[in-house]
Protein backbone atom coordinates (compact mmCIF):
# COMPACT_ATOMS: atom_id res chain seq x y z
CA UNK A 1 0.00 0.00 0.00
CA UNK A 2 1.43 3.21 -0.78
CA UNK A 3 1.72 6.51 1.64
CA UNK A 4 -0.94 8.55 0.21
CA UNK A 5 -3.77 5.58 0.25
CA UNK A 6 -2.40 4.13 3.33
CA UNK A 7 -2.75 7.91 5.29
CA UNK A 8 -6.23 8.04 3.24
CA UNK A 9 -7.25 4.79 4.91
CA UNK A 10 -6.43 5.83 8.75
CA UNK A 11 -7.73 8.92 8.70
CA UNK A 12 -10.97 7.54 7.04
CA UNK A 13 -11.05 4.78 9.77
CA UNK A 14 -10.23 7.33 12.47
CA UNK A 15 -13.52 9.31 11.13
CA UNK A 16 -16.00 5.87 10.94
CA UNK A 17 -14.62 5.16 14.73
CA UNK A 18 -15.82 8.45 15.96
CA UNK A 19 -18.67 8.14 14.23
CA UNK A 20 -20.38 4.87 14.82
CA UNK A 21 -19.54 4.71 18.62
CA UNK A 22 -20.28 8.05 18.89
CA UNK A 23 -22.11 8.36 22.39
CA UNK A 24 -18.17 6.72 23.99
CA UNK A 25 -16.08 9.09 21.34
CA UNK A 26 -16.59 12.54 22.69
CA UNK A 27 -17.45 14.77 25.95
CA UNK A 28 -15.53 15.02 29.13
CA UNK A 29 -15.87 10.79 29.73
CA UNK A 30 -15.36 9.44 26.81
CA UNK A 31 -13.37 6.26 25.34
CA UNK A 32 -12.99 7.13 22.19
CA UNK A 33 -11.74 3.64 20.29
CA UNK A 34 -9.96 5.67 17.73
CA UNK A 35 -7.29 6.89 19.56
CA UNK A 36 -5.99 3.41 19.07
CA UNK A 37 -4.84 4.79 15.60
CA UNK A 38 -2.75 7.45 16.90
CA UNK A 39 -0.03 5.33 17.70
CA UNK A 40 0.57 4.35 13.86
CA UNK A 41 3.08 6.81 13.32
CA UNK A 42 5.86 4.29 15.57
CA UNK A 43 5.19 2.22 11.56
CA UNK A 44 4.75 4.56 9.38
CA UNK A 45 5.49 8.31 8.83
CA UNK A 46 2.44 9.11 6.71
CA UNK A 47 0.03 8.46 10.07
CA UNK A 48 1.32 12.02 11.19
CA UNK A 49 -0.94 13.77 8.87
CA UNK A 50 -4.01 11.43 9.01
CA UNK A 51 -4.44 11.31 12.04
CA UNK A 52 -4.74 15.29 11.86
CA UNK A 53 -7.21 14.97 8.95
CA UNK A 54 -8.98 12.26 11.16
CA UNK A 55 -9.17 14.14 13.96
CA UNK A 56 -10.44 17.38 12.54
CA UNK A 57 -13.53 15.83 10.28
CA UNK A 58 -14.33 13.88 13.30
CA UNK A 59 -14.28 16.67 15.95
CA UNK A 60 -17.10 18.35 13.65
CA UNK A 61 -19.87 16.28 14.69
CA UNK A 62 -18.31 16.36 18.42
CA UNK A 63 -20.36 19.81 18.94
CA UNK A 64 -17.92 22.39 20.98
CA UNK A 65 -17.54 23.24 17.48
CA UNK A 66 -14.42 25.11 15.89
CA UNK A 67 -12.12 25.21 19.42
CA UNK A 68 -12.24 21.64 19.15
CA UNK A 69 -11.76 21.15 15.39
CA UNK A 70 -8.43 23.22 15.30
CA UNK A 71 -7.07 22.53 18.82
CA UNK A 72 -8.33 18.99 19.10
CA UNK A 73 -6.44 18.38 15.73
CA UNK A 74 -3.23 20.75 16.25
CA UNK A 75 -2.92 18.76 20.11
CA UNK A 76 -3.38 14.95 18.05
CA UNK A 77 -0.97 16.52 15.37
CA UNK A 78 1.81 17.25 17.91
CA UNK A 79 1.30 13.68 19.76
CA UNK A 80 1.56 12.19 16.31
CA UNK A 81 4.65 13.58 15.81
CA UNK A 82 6.30 13.07 19.10
CA UNK A 83 5.09 9.34 19.03
CA UNK A 84 6.71 9.46 15.36
CA UNK A 85 9.95 10.59 16.74
CA UNK A 86 9.89 8.24 19.94
CA UNK A 87 8.98 5.74 17.33
CA UNK A 88 11.67 3.67 18.79
CA UNK A 89 10.88 3.41 22.31
CA UNK A 90 8.05 2.80 24.76
CA UNK A 91 8.13 6.40 25.16
CA UNK A 92 6.36 6.45 21.60
CA UNK A 93 2.92 5.47 23.14
CA UNK A 94 2.91 8.65 25.90
CA UNK A 95 2.72 11.48 23.93
CA UNK A 96 -1.53 10.86 22.94
CA UNK A 97 -1.96 9.85 26.65
CA UNK A 98 -0.38 13.35 27.65
CA UNK A 99 -0.63 15.86 25.36
CA UNK A 100 -4.61 15.09 25.29
CA UNK A 101 -5.54 14.83 28.69
CA UNK A 102 -3.47 18.35 29.76
CA UNK A 103 -4.97 20.40 26.65
CA UNK A 104 -7.65 19.07 25.58
CA UNK A 105 -8.64 19.32 29.56
CA UNK A 106 -7.76 23.01 29.06
CA UNK A 107 -10.62 24.00 26.18
CA UNK A 108 -13.17 21.63 28.34
CA UNK A 109 -12.83 22.98 31.34
CA UNK A 110 -13.33 27.19 29.54
CA UNK A 111 -15.97 25.78 27.60
CA UNK A 112 -17.75 23.66 29.08
CA UNK A 113 -16.98 24.96 33.06
CA UNK A 114 -15.47 21.54 34.50
CA UNK A 115 -12.74 20.56 37.02
CA UNK A 116 -9.47 21.14 34.66
CA UNK A 117 -7.99 18.30 37.12
CA UNK A 118 -10.78 15.83 37.12
CA UNK A 119 -11.20 16.42 33.15
CA UNK A 120 -7.21 15.55 32.66
CA UNK A 121 -7.37 12.72 34.82
CA UNK A 122 -10.61 11.38 32.76
CA UNK A 123 -9.36 11.90 29.39
CA UNK A 124 -5.38 10.57 30.83
CA UNK A 125 -7.31 7.17 32.04
CA UNK A 126 -9.36 7.21 28.92
CA UNK A 127 -6.18 7.65 26.59
CA UNK A 128 -4.30 5.13 28.66
CA UNK A 129 -6.99 2.35 28.26
CA UNK A 130 -7.58 2.83 24.22
CA UNK A 131 -3.45 3.17 23.43
CA UNK A 132 -1.81 0.23 25.65
CA UNK A 133 -5.34 -1.54 25.50
CA UNK A 134 -5.71 -0.96 21.87
CA UNK A 135 -2.97 0.51 20.53
CA UNK A 136 0.09 -1.56 21.49
CA UNK A 137 -1.23 -4.67 20.07
CA UNK A 138 -1.98 -3.21 16.94
CA UNK A 139 1.27 -2.50 16.48
CA UNK A 140 2.59 -5.56 17.48
CA UNK A 141 0.38 -7.04 15.55
CA UNK A 142 1.16 -4.91 12.39
CA UNK A 143 4.94 -6.00 13.01
CA UNK A 144 4.60 -9.84 13.72
CA UNK A 145 2.97 -9.71 10.35
CA UNK A 146 5.05 -7.57 8.47
CA UNK A 147 2.99 -4.06 8.03
CA UNK A 148 5.49 -2.05 9.64
CA UNK A 149 7.21 1.00 7.41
Amino acid sequence: MNKITRAGVIASVYIVLCLALQPISYGVIQLRVAEALTVLPILYIEAVPAIFIGVFFANIFGGLGIADMVVGSLTSLAAAYLTYIFRNSILAYLPPIILNAFIISIYLHILLNFPYWATALSIGISQSIVVFGLGYPLVKFLRKHGKGN
